[in-house]
């Protein structure tokens, strides 16, 4: 069953599940949330530290990045907290190229940065991640 929240996802790979997955299911289903109200609610509640210093900073960068990117007009205090930030940086790449490092160094969204984690430019991009704001666009046609 797909995470509707954030929390849940970490349970999941606490339970085994594959890192990857259940972030990607998470993702999916904070897309597929009707209002901005149940976006936050997906967020809110603060994961259990998992163990991994690397997935507790990137949920918190995720929440962070997810609040701001759609616009959900507050961020969870518990994404700032220390604990959620990595001591090394952490480039999220296969390539170990300093060429590469450069490129994410730069491209990385602010949210992942704060936290010391360097990616891609669209981190959580996913084939629905138009749907939040094509309901917002729509919405003002459905007043008419």
């Amino acid at each position: 069953m797909r995470p509707s929240t954030l929390a849940e996802a970490v349970e999941r790979v606490r339970a085994g599940v594959s890192q990857d997955v259940a972030m990607a299911e998470f993702v999916d289903s904070f897309l597929l949330a009707p209002d901005k109200d149940a976006r936050f609610a997906a967020i809110e509640r603060e994961p259990e530290l998992s163990g991994n210093v690397r997935l507790d900073a990137l949920v918190a960068a995720m929440a962070e990045y997810l609040a701001k990117q759609y616009r959900l007009g507050r961020v969870p205090a518990w994404t700032s907290q220390p604990r959620r930030c990595l001591d090394e940086p952490w480039f999220t790449t296969s390539s170990d190229s300093p060429a590469m490092r450069e490129y994410l160094s730069v491209a990385s969204p602010a949210e992942f940065r704060s936290h010391n984690i360097f990616t891609e430019e669209r981190p959580l991009r996913r084939a629905r991640s138009h749907l939040p704001y094509l309901s917002e666009a729509q919405a003002p046609s459905k007043l008419a």
